[in-house]
């Protein structure tokens, strides 16, 4: 047995199902051994795409991704989905080949830095030099993404590490760091608290059942930011909905109220926290976030076994300011957020992918989650490309249906995946809002820079043609009644549907 067949086996004893990517050269011992094992592979038409696909498979099930390239041309294609997944602390397992050891810091053919480039962009990025290290590193990386998911992790694999059937295999077992010695401060604020309130972040996803429980009982009111929507379903009048720079006014009302703010999970972005107030409560496993004067190193988890709650009663004080977001132009034929609140109506339940762009703002607001995982965006990146290989990594993982929601740029950056898509037979529709420009760079331009709109027309494809070249099912709309009338219908993927809008402005942040 060389190092590539032992990897493969662990990652299969470790639950990995699926593994997105695309072969070449110096990876070819791996799919070698890949190619005999029980793990489905999921052939992308681009780097890029296999790591949107292995964050969207995260994101949907709660389960570490894994995307795997050749070297530096396969390699270096997979930054900018990798930067958005460390970005979001997204956790997937990044794999690349590289040339022989004996070829690192030359220039050989092929040859470039990727470790140190990769160091940017990970939590981690190890370049294990004979098989004894491989088999530590992997064996560390899957216990890190399992029990401390800060984000992506990446191992370099030389063509001759991979090949070697010198090493030793190791049994891990230890503790994630942690510092819960700022409890006790916590405690007593929260002892002192009547009018408490959580604020709730992808960390907290995985502790959704008992948070529930925790603030039912205790009549406690919880935010949420745009990773953390649908941990309490936002159709419960105790979650008040997202804080921060989309806020609801009862999320603005009760953060500005609050003598108590226990943030859990979140990353504490300017989005989120515009200012540090003095009675935050921080808790998150990654220490490099950690923000307020009560920071709390360790699992969410954790925290709230050691933490004590008593009933509060101030959430009425709240629910008596509207909480209504006033979309205007949502019954206009057809500005696009008429388009998306109209899909938003048909498939309520359904996980929804959103790319970049304009349309991700209308997605945001209109879009009320009732579980995690429900919407998937990239939120501090936010690359144009993210949508369709997100939502096939996220169909794979989930087997759900799940609806994209493009806009006419975004999509033809990743549009090759429309063959990825067709391969697999998946049951993603991805609606395409069709404007013919980069409309929120077009806002900028008027809005901040006093411009007339420069280089953001776009001369598009034909999209239906386009996707029937793939042998998808594709439909055309130009108005508001006959998109009803389409999602009216048992639509099921893969299908395109692209929708003719008009050119509109979003409230852009202050």
């Amino acid at each position: 047995m060389n190092v590539s067949e032992k990897m493969v086996e662990i990652l299969a004893e470790e639950g990995v199902e699926n593994i997105f990517g695309i072969p070449g050269e110096q990876i070819m011992p791996f799919y070698k051994a890949l190619s005999s094992s029980k793990i489905n592979h999921v052939l992308t038409r681009h780097e890029q795409a296999a790591a949107h696909a292995a964050d969207g498979h995260y994101r949907s099930s709660g389960k570490f991704g894994v995307c795997i390239s050749t070297a530096s041309p396969g390699a270096l294609n997979f930054t900018m989905a990798v930067a958005t997944a460390f970005k979001d602390n997204v956790p997937i397992l990044v794999l690349t080949g590289d040339n022989e050891l004996k070829y690192r810091g030359t220039d050989y053919f092929q040859t470039t830095p990727q470790v140190e480039i990769f160091k940017n962009i990970t939590v981690e990025s190890y370049n294990p030099l004979n098989g004894t290290e491989a088999m530590y590193v992997l064996r560390a990386s899957i216990f890190a993404l399992k029990n401390n998911p800060k984000g992506p992790i990446h191992i370099n694999l030389s063509k001759d590490v991979l090949m070697s059937t010198d090493f030793e295999d190791f049994d891990l077992c230890y503790l994630c760091e942690d510092d819960l010695s700022n409890i006790s401060k916590a405690q007593e604020l929260i002892d002192r608290s009547e009018k408490p309130l959580l604020i709730l972040g992808a960390g907290a996803r995985s502790q959704a059942q008992n948070i529930k429980s925790i603030v039912e009982k205790y009549n406690i009111p919880v935010t949420t930011t745009f990773h953390g929507k649908g941990i309490i379903s936002e159709n419960e009048d105790i979650n008040l909905g997202m804080v921060g720079t989309r806020g609801t006014p009862q999320a603005g009302y009760a953060f500005e109220n609050s003598d108590c703010i226990i943030a859990l999970g979140i990353k504490g972005s300017e989005r989120t926290l515009p200012q540090i107030p003095d009675n935050l409560i921080h808790v998150n496993i990654n220490r490099d976030v950690l923000v307020g004067d009560y920071p709390i190193h360790g699992k969410v988890e954790d925290f709230l076994l050691n933490i004590q709650f008593s009933e509060v009663d101030w959430l009425g004080e709240i629910l008596e300011i509207d909480n209504d977001v006033v979309v205007d132009g949502i019954h206009d034929d057809l500005k696009p957020q008429a388009a998306i609140n109209e899909i938003m109506n048909r498939f309520p339940d359904n996980i929804i992918v959103s790319d970049a762009g304009s349309h991700t703002t209308w997605t945001t607001l209109l879009k009320r989650s009732t579980k995690p995982g429900q919407l998937l965006f990239s939120g501090g990146l936010a690359p144009m490309g993210y949508g369709l290989p997100a939502a096939i990594g996220a169909s794979i993982a989930s087997g759900e249906k799940i609806i994209v929601i493009n806009g006419d740029g975004d999509f033809q950056m990743n549009l090759q995946e429309l063959a990825t898509l067709k391969e697999n037979n998946l049951d993603v529709i991805v609606f395409i809002l069709n404007n013919s420009e980069f409309g929120i760079i077009r806002q900028w331009q008027e809005s901040f820079y006093d411009m007339k709109p420069y280089q953001i027309r776009l001369q598009n494809p034909d999209f239906v043609k386009l996707a029937s070249s793939y042998g998808i099912d594709a439909v055309r709309v130009d108005t508001l009644d006959d998109l009803k009338l389409l999602c009216e219908k048992n639509l099921t993927g893969p299908l395109v549907v692209e929708v003719v809008v008009e050119s509109e402005d979003v409230p852009l942040p202050k």
